[in-house]
């Protein structure tokens, strides 16, 4: 059985981490993906996948990633399910990470984080 996906795109919000009871760092972040070919729906349509990074991986996703951070990720697809508190079952389908390349070129980096201190002064 082949169970990977890989993907590139861009993060929809700055990365927030977690620690699990027994200490172990997790990120979930969702990244989007645009549409292309004779297939998609609309133009400029995108997908937002969810994912779920574990470990180190989690921890420079952090340190080194934000909004808009293009990011390329190779991981494989999972699927879980839960009961809420309306007693609703919830399904869950999400990429399990198992590398995560950041993609932007130093320069966009600095660029954003210039953006981003305008925005706050402004």
């Amino acid at each position: 059985m082949i169970n990977q996906v890989t993907i590139v795109g861009r993060l929809t919000e700055d990365p927030e981490i977690r620690f699990t009871s027994d200490d172990k760092a997790v990120v979930n972040v969702t990244v989007a993906l645009n549409r292309f070919g004779k297939g998609r729906r609309v133009d400029h349509a995108a997908d937002f996948i969810p994912c779920v990074i574990w470990g180190k991986q989690a921890e420079n996703t952090v340190e080194y990633c934000q909004k808009g951070t293009l990011v390329g990720i190779i991981g494989e697809l999972q699927t879980r399910n839960y009961t809420n508190r309306e007693e609703k079952k919830i399904y869950v389908t999400e990429v399990l990470v198992d590398k995560i390349r950041f993609l932007n070129k130093k320069r966009e980096s600095k660029e954003m984080e210039i953006e981003e201190e305008q925005e706050l002064e402004g």
